[in-house]
């Protein structure tokens, strides 16, 4: 059983924490809104609430970070580094940047502290159903000892190498999940357009080689044009940026997801950001 603080209680952050409650670990959880940290502990989690995150982590062996964006993450690590302890390890899960990673883990390795960037993939659903995936950043003997800690809601933990590799390989993620959301899109309308039942193509064409992830779960939603659910557009925009601003740091050419990303944009603004990133065929049916 580990001692973890757990920052950041939203759609992923909570279940997360919830299920680090349920292995017997000792959680403590903050939430910069109270109302967040009360719901949590109303859906079955169990553990202190603490008022701040210097609370929180005061007593933490493991100290796990699941927040919006990378100002989000370093004004937190602004708040707990005074207070650091030399063996503590900070986990974040939150998808950030990967120049921001090396530069805290740098200040965490100054008061003694490990750090590793973590983000994770498998949606609100993965996190309900303790079935994440996650990538990891940093040195192998914190990966070691942090590993267990996180078994606790992932059903694969991979360390993809030296701080800031977790980050970019969630880019990677992204950047291959944007392009098969707009494939599935563009297949249904296509089905669409010509007259087909779109579930008997479907039937025929997931067995082979077009099988994905997203075609298996969400073409019903996307031909009933039901997106009230999963990973938002705001999300996956906010994603599609720190990817495309890598790609242009190290030179690497990702066109189709530029493109896709202003697909995104058309589809925030029509008010929409908070749809599932399933709806780019919205675009394409409005046409």
């Amino acid at each position: 059983m580990a001692t973890c603080a757990f920052l950041g209680l939203g759609v992923m952050g909570g279940p997360m924490a919830r299920h680090l409650s349920q292995k017997s670990h000792d959680v403590t959880v903050w939430n910069r809104s109270p109302e967040k940290a009360a719901a949590w502990a109303e859906k079955g989690g169990k553990g202190a609430t603490a008022t701040s995150p210097e609370q929180a982590t005061a007593s933490a062996d493991f100290i796990l970070m699941c927040l919006g964006d990378d100002p989000d993450v370093e004004a937190v690590f602004d708040r707990i580094e005074p207070t650091l302890k030399a063996g503590q390890i900070i986990i974040d899960h939150t998808t950030g940047s990967a120049g921001l990673a090396r530069r805290l883990e740098t200040r965490a390795k100054a008061k003694g502290a490990g750090y590793l960037d973590a983000p994770v993939s498998g949606g609100q659903a993965g996190a309900e159903n303790g079935q994440l995936t996650v990538m990891v950043g940093g040195s192998p003997e914190t990966f070691a000892k942090a590993e267990p800690v996180m078994r606790a809601f992932s059903k694969q933990i991979t360390l993809i190498g030296d701080s800031g590799a977790g980050q970019l390989a969630k880019s990677v993620n992204q950047i291959c999940i944007a392009g098969v959301v707009q494939g599935v899109a563009e297949g249904l309308h296509f089905a669409r357009a010509n007259g087909l039942d779109e579930a008997k193509v479907i039937e025929a064409i997931s067995a082979g080689a077009a099988q994905s992830w997203q075609m298996q779960n969400r073409w019903k939603t996307m031909v009933d044009g039901k997106f009230d659910f999963g990973f938002a557009v705001d999300w996956m925009r906010k994603d599609l940026r720190i990817a495309l601003d890598a790609a242009r740091t190290s030179g690497a050419s990702t066109p189709l997801t530029a493109l896709i990303d202003q697909f995104y944009a058309d589809i925030q603004a029509d008010g929409h950001g908070r749809w599932d990133t399933s709806s780019l065929i919205s675009r394409l049916n409005r046409k």
